[in-house]
């Protein structure tokens, strides 16, 4: 039987995060985003070499920090450029509740003109998620449109 190039239950394209504190990130995710934790494997000094976790239908690898092979998280890089979309039922809640846990709102929930509801966080361990709610499917000229109005009514104010 021949072996899929992309794992089963894996999509072609994974996160995969370094994180300073990955234990106490995997228990963040859990509980402000309802992870599962698929696998760990810890380093000797408590640390996590490589752990899997899924929200929803996708997975995200992450690990601690990892010198050996140039892997830094956001804190030894002063930031990141990366944000995560992650899709829910309910953002307004998810989001209120990552914030609880001790995430940092970056721009609030609102209705945005591409049909979704969303905003963005910064995790407490400096990866940007922003977090939405997909509420209308728009065609590509309603979206045009749409962003059209936004860029005129931005230029007269």
């Amino acid at each position: 039987m021949a072996v899929s190039a992309i794992p089963k239950g894996f999509h072609a394209v994974t996160p995969y995060l370094v994180i300073e504190g990955a234990t106490k990130a995997i228990e963040f995710y859990k509980h402000a985003f309802n992870a599962e934790l698929v696998m760990q494997m810890p380093l000797p000094d408590g640390g996590v070499a490589h752990a899997e976790i899924k929200i929803a239908d996708s997975h995200i690898m992450l690990s601690d920090n990892c010198p050996d092979v140039q892997f830094k998280s956001p804190q030894q890089l002063g930031g990141t450029p990366v944000s995560i979309m992650l899709y829910v039922e309910d953002v307004d809640a998810v989001f209120a509740k990552a914030l609880s846990l001790g995430a940092k709102e970056l721009r609030p929930v609102h209705d945005q003109f591409y049909g979704d509801r969303s905003g963005t966080l910064e995790d407490p361990f400096g990866h940007i998620w922003t977090i939405g709610t997909h509420k209308e499917d728009l065609s590509e000229q309603e979206l045009m449109q749409r962003m059209g109005e936004l860029m005129s009514k931005e230029q007269d104010a």
